[in-house]
């Protein structure tokens, strides 16, 4: 694996949905690093990925209530164990769960094991409310995946937030997530 800076330089065999990302990264004119990898759809595939960005990539969980009718994508740090009755306080929902894979390319147009906070430039309804673990919040550098789990970036956290977000019309809640 090697690191790029920017968007590839051939993208005829890329899925569209990545394609997408970089489009929309660089008409916001925000700077990224890029690594292509084989498909890494859990945090342990990640490890190696990690190491070659220099930035752990977010753990990033597609949720919902039990009605199905709110939306949640939660970033938080990847060694962090995710607890249920943890953020269900924090945000007054409970018996979250995690949404089945339609609802994900649905409002993401995304599929399980590609989960990132870039979908959320597919979410025109902002059907999905992002929620971010004050940790991710605290580093300089975010890692996430392009909506496709078969690359990597690296951007920064500043421009994320204050780029990224309300170019999509999304906010963010900031929850405490202690991971005990």
């Amino acid at each position: 694996m090697e690191l790029y800076r920017g968007r590839p330089e051939n993208t005829e065999e890329r899925l569209a949905r990545e394609v997408r990302t970089y489009d929309f990264l660089d008409k916001l004119g925000i700077e990224y690093m890029r690594t292509d990898h084989v498909a890494a759809g859990t945090m342990e595939d990640c490890k190696d990925i990690d190491s070659i960005l220099g930035v752990v990539i977010c753990k990033n969980l597609f949720l919902c209530n039990r009605q199905k009718t709110k939306f949640y994508l939660l970033l938080m740090p990847g060694d962090k164990v995710f607890k249920t009755k943890e953020l269900s306080a924090q945000i007054g929902s409970a018996r979250l769960s995690f949404a089945e894979a339609e609802f994900m390319l649905k409002y993401l147009d995304i599929e399980p094991g590609a989960v990132s906070v870039m979908g959320l430039m597919n979410d025109s309804t902002n059907a999905v409310q992002l929620l971010i673990d004050e940790d991710v919040l605290k580093g300089e550098y975010f890692g996430c995946h392009p909506c496709v789990n078969t690359s990597s970036l690296k951007l920064k956290t500043e421009d994320m937030i204050g780029r990224f977000l309300p170019a999509t019309g999304h906010d963010y809640v900031k929850v405490q997530l202690l991971g005990e």
